[in-house]
C-alpha cells in the first residue's frame, strides 16, 4: 500500500498511538510504562527506533523499539484490523531493523502471547524463530504497573 508512510513515531503521536493500542482486541496495555510520560521516556532514549505506519492523519500500526546497544526488543507490535495483510506490519519490521542494523544492533527479541495466534503466525511467517531452548523470566519491580488487556477489537475512526 503506497499511500502508507512509515516513519520514526515521536511524541506528539502519543494519542492517536494510544487509541491504536486500545481497540486491538488481545493487546495488553501497562498503567505505568504505556503513560504518557513513560512513552515520552522510552523515546527520548531511543529517539530513532520506534515508528508509525501513517495512512493520511490516521495512525495505523506502531512499534515501540528499543536497545541496550547489544540487543533491541521489540513492543506493541500493531496494525489497525482494517489496515492488515496489506504488508504494513512487515514494512515497519525492515524499517526498525535498517535502523538497528545502522547501530550495529545485531539481535531483536520480542515477545508474543501465545494466545495470540495471528502474531505468532505473522513472525513465524516472516521468518522469526521461536525459542524452545530458554525460559523467560521477569520479576516486577512495581505491582501497581498492572497490565490490562483489551477485551474487543475496535474500528472507531481517528
Amino acid at each position: 500500500m503506497d499511500s502508507i508512510e512509515i516513519r520514526p513515531m515521536v511524541i506528539e503521536d502519543y494519542d492517536k498511538v494510544h487509541k491504536l493500542w486500545i481497540g486491538i482486541r488481545g493487546f495488553g496495555i501497562r498503567s505505568i510504562d504505556d503513560s504518557r510520560e513513560d512513552i515520552e521516556r522510552f523515546l527520548e532514549r531511543n529517539p530513532t527506533t520506534s515508528v508509525v505506519a501513517c495512512f493520511g492523519d490516521k495512525i495505523v500500526g506502531s512499534i515501540l523499539c528499543g536497545h541496550d546497544g547489544r540487543q533491541a526488543c521489540f513492543y506493541h507490535v500493531c496494525v489497525k484490523k482494517s489496515y492488515r495483510r496489506q504488508g504494513i506490519a512487515t514494512r515497519m519490521v525492515i524499517y526498525c531493523m535498517n535502523v538497528l542494523g545502522e547501530l550495529k544492533i545485531n539481535k531483536i527479541a520480542l515477545i508474543a502471547f501465545t494466545k495470540n495466534d495471528a502474531g505468532n503466525a505473522f513472525w513465524k511467517q516472516i521468518g522469526w524463530t521461536c525459542r524452545s531452548d530458554c525460559n523467560y523470566y521477569e520479576f516486577v519491580l512495581n505491582e501497581a504497573n498492572i497490565t490490562r488487556f483489551i477485551e474487543s477489537e475496535s474500528e472507531t475512526e481517528d
